[in-house]
Order: C-alpha cells, then structure tokens, then sequence
C-alpha cells in the first residue's frame, strides 16, 4: 500500500487537495503486479508570485522516482508530476528490466520497499559552506544501471555500490554527452 505523506509549505493542505493528490499516486499503482508498500512523499509549495511547486518521491527497491513541476495552477503541477512519473516507471521497465527479464516480469521488481532515507538541511552562511545534505543507501547495481538511475533521477553524477566489487563508485555525464566512471579503492 502506497502511504501519502502530504505537506504544504506556505499553503493549507485542503481535503479537496489531499483527495486529488491521493487519487493521482493511486493510479501509479496498476504499474506494480501489486501495491508496493511505499512511503510516497509529496511537497507542495505556492511562492509569493503565486505560481505552484510540487515535488513527489518515491523510494522503492530498484529504483527512486521523484519529479518536481511548477505551474500556475496546483491541479494542474499534480497532473503534470503524475504524468512525469508515469513516464519514468514506464522508462525504467523497458530499460533497466530488460536483464531481469529471465528471472520473471520486470513489475516483480517493484514490489518492495526499501529504508531510504533522505535528510535534507538547508543554511545560508560563506561560499564554501554545506547547504544541502543528503543521506541514502547505496544500491548495489552494475554501471549501466547507474547511469540509466542517473537519467531518470535527471542528475549530471550517480554514486552505487558496484554489485560485483561492492565498492562505492560513481557514474557521470561528461560535457560531450558520454558517461565517466570514477572507481574507489
């Protein structure tokens, strides 16, 4: 079962608001051979230019799906992630699966939720301080995994656990458009 965590910043998460966003991450499901058991997160954001921001993550197994979209409209920012979801599940079952594909239906692979955990802090102090921070757990993957998570994820870099080494590695995109890896000892 997908478990909506709604927050609202600078806005009042009305029922009318909460139902919509809830029916629309509900449809995500008939792309699982059954509802994983997902913790989705759902930021929504109106700015003082009154235009709308929504953000979606959901941490599953195999994969993070996380979208953001702005718009004039909320309604409107809901529909535009949902489709951009859709769009990534899609993606992620003709690629990513296509060597799962032996061991069973590439929607097994979504049927599980991991403890992936993201810690975001935010401050504003000297050029060189951290003002974002980031916790996960790495994912052991070979490296065309990576790099497909990465595209998906819309990152320039992807740090793994290289499932054959089991060390930490990191894929980039280079500025010609092809992909470096950087292994660690």
């Amino acid at each position: 079962m997908m478990n909506n965590n709604i927050r609202g910043e600078n806005l009042e998460v009305t029922p009318a608001i909460r139902d919509y966003v809830e029916k629309k991450i509900k449809k995500l499901e008939r792309y699982f051979s059954h509802a994983p058991d997902a913790n989705v997160h759902v930021n929504l954001k109106v700015y003082p230019d009154k235009t709308s921001k929504v953000e979606v993550t959901i941490p599953l197994p195999h994969l993070v799906l996380r979208a953001e979209e702005r718009h004039e409209d909320m309604y409107a920012a809901v529909d535009l992630i949902t489709d951009k979801l859709e769009r990534q599940i899609r993606k992620h079952k003709t690629k990513v699966n296509r060597k799962f594909r032996e061991k069973g239906s590439p929607k097994e692979l979504f049927t599980n939720v991991d403890d992936v955990s993201a810690n975001h802090q935010e401050k504003e102090e000297d050029k060189l301080e951290v003002v974002r921070t980031k916790q996960f757990d790495l994912k052991p993957m070979d490296s065309e995994e990576a790099i497909l998570q990465m595209n998906l994820l819309g990152h320039n870099f992807f740090v793994y656990t290289d499932a054959e080494t089991n060390q930490t590695n990191i894929v980039y995109r280079r500025k010609d458009g092809k992909y470096g890896l950087i292994e660690t000892n």
